[in-house]
């Protein structure tokens, strides 16, 4: 499974002209799903989407703060291109799972979203239609996220396990709980770098 994360100040989805999703400041997801996806990779991208620490804390500290703990939105829409193999110059979309199946597990992954999260806190565009996606990007700020491979050898799986487990347990709690500094200083993990440009980036797709 691939996903393109932005951080925005605002995004929408329009079809047909008209409006049938927003959210303002959060995440908008691209999310194109493989034929050879399973729950595990479902599962993968619904805790990366919401422990990703693209924002600032309440002292302006930046990376710091994921958009479930500071109780922003996510907007999803599905993105079949996403899973595109150029043949020369022309898009192949073989490796995209077919759309009846696929509906359905993007379904389950929006169901995830918002058990794990807060149901009106997660929105989504029109699955399978031509959609206008307008998103106002900030920083910019865009994260490409890949599913990680799997493996066939048991050990080697419950080792991958237990250290996605470790890493991910406490970044997976409810916003009743992550707002709190239960963790303490995180100065040694905050990149150095800069963001980037400042300012808003907009940008139109359709998919």
């Amino acid at each position: 499974m691939r996903a393109v994360i932005q951080r925005v100040t605002k995004a929408s989805v329009t079809v047909g002209g008209e409006q049938v999703s927003s959210i303002e400041r959060g995440l908008c997801v691209l999310l194109g799903i493989s034929v050879e996806d399973t729950q595990k990779d479902a599962e993968y991208m619904v805790r990366k989407i919401l422990n990703l620490r693209l924002f600032e804390d309440e002292s302006g500290r930046a990376w710091s703060r994921s958009v479930m703990e500071r109780e922003l939105e996510v907007l999803c829409v599905s993105q079949f291109t996403l899973q595109c193999i150029l043949k020369g110059n022309k898009p192949d979309f073989h490796a995209a799972m077919p759309a009846g199946p696929a509906q359905n597990f993007y379904s389950s992954i929006l169901e995830n979203l918002r058990s794990a999260y807060r149901p009106d806190r997660i929105k989504d565009g029109e699955f399978g239609a031509l959609m206008q996606v307008h998103i106002q990007n900030d920083g910019p700020v865009t994260i490409e996220l890949t599913s990680p491979p799997r493996t066939t050898d048991p050990k080697q799986l419950s080792k991958q396990e237990k250290q996605q487990q470790r890493k991910e347990k406490t970044r997976s709690k409810g916003p009743s709980e992550s707002g709190r500094d239960k963790w303490g200083p995180r100065s040694k993990e905050d990149p150095d770098t800069s963001s980037g440009a400042e300012g808003d980036v907009s940008s139109e797709r359709e998919t």
